[in-house]
């Protein structure tokens, strides 16, 4: 049996020493990501909102990318949202730039009312492609 194994990307920002998770886990051939938030190396959350969700597309991108993946290779993604009713046309304006065209992930969005300080949290479970 194959030990998961933790991934981070090259640059990884604060949250994941200061609260002692994971960006990632690869585990035979599946890469779990941790909830990404649209926060700068430091940890801090972006104040504006639609480039907090930006943000944290790349922080997935590059997490993607340190086990091997990319968004093609997402199976399922759930979004967490503090205010899912009137963030939604934000939102939908980056998944647009995300994911320009089908086939689109299947996608589970959740309303919270707290996500320490940050609007928006994307997290996934991506297929990592087999290398010949």
């Amino acid at each position: 049996m194959t030990k998961p194994t933790a991934v981070f990307p090259a640059n990884r920002h604060a949250l994941y020493d200061a609260h002692g998770y994971s960006a990632a886990i690869a585990s035979r051939d599946l890469l779990s990501v941790s909830g990404q938030v649209g926060s700068g190396e430091d940890g801090s959350p972006e104040p504006d909102f639609a480039e907090q969700v930006r943000l944290a597309f790349a922080n997935l991108r590059a997490t993607l990318a340190a086990g091997g993946c990319n968004l093609d290779d997402i199976v399922d993604v759930t979004s967490f949202h503090t205010d899912p009713e009137n963030q939604f046309a934000a939102i939908m304006a980056v998944k647009s730039e995300v994911f320009p065209e089908p086939p689109y992930p299947n996608w589970t969005a959740i309303g919270v009312n707290w996500l320490a300080g940050f609007d928006f949290e994307i997290k996934v479970i991506a297929r990592i492609p087999v290398r010949n």
